[in-house]
């Protein structure tokens, strides 16, 4: 029957309430899981077009001492001229991305309250195990890990303000800052560490992605399954292999 107390006990003993458990959102929760899923994507994207510039660090200098990982940066500041001022275009990507991650960050705590609230204090209890699970359980956590390497990255390697950054920090010379940083063990252990986090996060979050977007074709889901964990797997192995050739004496 219907009860005038919405108390979850009540429903847990055979009772009925028709009050409903949270007020109704000002955003829909599918628009939040839509706003998820595309800016997801976009940092996947970005993730793994930046893992491939960062490899650049593997390449010889040229013949005249400049190095090709400083020269790319040089590139990504001047294109679109004559069109666009100089840093014109990294700063319209920045701020595409700053305003993807305000609403990344946004809708992951959104969505985990409403979750939160509608469970109540009955909380969720023998979840199948595996890698796919304990990335459900960890992602709002890997996702904070995420936000304070990327806010550590940029004081680091991008504005150079210490002591994020190396003493030894100039603008414009990516490829000594970046070994510079590097030789630090504990800024190559943290980086390490924030590429670990990245995989298990973006693996589950592209894979997310694809059911939010509504792809059920059953050919397809089994294709970006395996891109959910093969692009996140690049960029790790990727980007992991910086630090420890550092470490390693292999650049330098």
């Amino acid at each position: 029957m219907t009860v005038t107390n919405a108390d979850r006990d009540a429903i847990a003993h055979g009772k009925i309430t028709e009050k409903p458990l949270r007020e109704r959102p000002k955003y829909p929760t599918w628009a939040l899981k839509l706003t998820m899923a595309v800016t997801g994507l976009l940092f996947g994207f970005y993730v793994l077009v930046h893992m491939v510039g960062n490899m650049k660090v593997f390449m010889s200098p040229y013949a005249d001492g400049s190095h090709p990982l400083n020269t790319y940066g040089e590139w990504l500041r001047t294109m679109g001229d004559p069109i666009l001022p100089r840093e014109g275009f990294l700063w319209l990507f920045r701020i595409v991305l700053l305003v993807a991650v305000v609403l990344h960050v946004y809708g992951a705590f959104a969505l985990n309250k409403r979750a939160s609230e509608s469970r109540g204090k009955f909380r969720r209890t023998n979840l199948v195990g595996g890698l796919n699970s304990f990335s459900t359980r960890t992602m709002l956590i890997t996702g904070i890990i995420l936000l304070a390497f990327i806010i550590f990255h940029i004081l680091d390697l991008t504005m150079g303000v210490t002591p994020a950054a190396a003493e030894v920090f100039q603008h414009g010379e990516i490829y000594a800052n970046l070994i510079a940083s590097f030789s630090r063990w504990w800024v190559a252990a943290f980086y390490i560490i924030a590429m670990v986090v990245l995989f298990f996060h973006l693996s589950h979050g592209i894979w997310l992605a694809v059911s939010d977007l509504g792809i059920v074709g059953k050919r397809w889901r089994a294709i970006l399954l395996f891109v959910a964990y093969l692009v996140p797997a690049v960029v790790m192995i990727g980007n992991i292999s910086i630090p420890l050739s550092v470490a390693f004496g292999w650049i330098g």
